[in-house]
């Protein structure tokens, strides 16, 4: 008689623990996600979101995900006429709908991680809206979180678990090392940048500039550029930042060093949310490129001719194979990754 659970002359019960992949997309990131599978040559996941006549978001993934380590791939953004809140309620469902399927592992993959500058109270009576959203994750059954670039080192501590900060830097350097340009500035647009600011210019063996600038108390989004700090005449300026979201800053620091006779200037950013006026003011900086990542998707109407995609698809596949794979996630980025 074979008792279960027992091997009998090497028959009986066997636990075969072949791990499977799992990649899902939410509809904010389908294209990001195409790449990311082409890189890892996996064949991507089908959740069927679909939503009821009042607008709830419902999931159903096609295969089973029983034991597998699934990544749940959603950037935090407004998309095809939704809101960034929704995108975000979509990733929390997909997760949940993950963890009752018996998934072995979940992983939410955020490119761009909603609500990171709400990361401390400036002043009273504010929320904390970084951490809630990391608890949201927890709570609706994600193991670990993987993103690009955050815009603070310590929203990692905010989730209660593994958390992957990955940055798009290596494909930003790969162009600008491209440019062949001897005499390269990396101009911060603020000194809170400034310690990123100095990993460019380690990398491309630069020199090192800052923007001093005073921001408006009173109003949000405004922004008084007052003097750059260092040599920038008649030099190739790379203003650095990790987002252009109205495009106050980053324009406001472009016409500075354009008033201190830079001789070329390029913006070069992880994520491009292009709020409002941004396009408008991106269009009539004095700014030869503004480079990307397609850690956002970037809409057709928002495509101008000096702004210029790059693609973090092979640095998240990377990563979402050394989780699978536990092996180490800071190798693929020689520790410069690490705030």
């Amino acid at each position: 008689r074979v008792l279960p659970g027992r091997n009998h002359r090497g028959h009986g019960m066997q636990l075969l623990n072949h791990k499977k992949l799992h990649i899902v997309a939410g509809r904010a990131t389908e294209e990001l996600v195409a790449d990311i599978c082409r890189e890892l040559d996996v064949v991507q996941g089908t959740p069927n979101i679909a939503e009821f006549a009042n607008g709830e978001i419902h999931v159903k993934y096609g295969d089973s995900i029983r034991g597998s380590d699934v990544f749940i791939v959603q950037t935090h953004t407004a998309w095809g006429g939704r809101s960034v809140n929704d995108s975000i309620m979509e990733h929390l469902i997909m997760v949940d709908a993950a963890k009752r399927a018996s998934a072995k592992r979940i992983t939410a993959v955020a490119p761009f991680y909603g609500y990171s500058r709400q990361d401390r109270k400036a002043s009273g009576r504010e929320p904390i809206t970084a951490r809630l959203i990391a608890d949201l994750f927890h709570a609706a059954g994600a193991d670990r979180l993987i993103s690009v670039d955050l815009h603070s080192g310590q929203i990692q501590g905010f989730f209660d678990g593994p958390v992957d900060h990955l940055t798009a830097m290596p494909v930003l350097i790969d162009y600008l090392a491209g440019l062949d340009e001897d005499d390269m500035v990396i101009v911060s647009p603020d000194a809170g940048r400034m310690k990123v600011a100095e990993r460019y210019t380690n990398l491309l063996d630069a020199d090192l500039a800052y923007v001093h600038k005073r921001r408006s108390a009173e109003e949000k989004n405004a922004v008084e550029a007052k003097q750059i700090i260092g040599e920038v005449a008649g030099r190739c300026c790379v203003l650095i930042d990790d987002m252009i979201d109205t495009g106050g800053t980053i324009c406001a620091a472009a016409e500075l060093l354009h008033q201190y006779d830079a001789k070329r200037i390029i913006i070069a950013t992880t994520h491009g949310v292009f709020s409002g006026p941004a396009i408008d003011r991106i269009k009539n900086a004095p700014v030869e490129t503004v480079l990307v990542t397609d850690t956002l998707p970037l809409p057709s109407e928002k495509h101008v001719d000096n702004i210029t995609v790059l693609s973090v698809a092979p640095i998240i596949a990377q990563a979402i194979s050394a989780v699978f794979e536990d092996t180490s996630v800071s190798e693929i980025f020689q520790g410069n990754h690490l705030a």
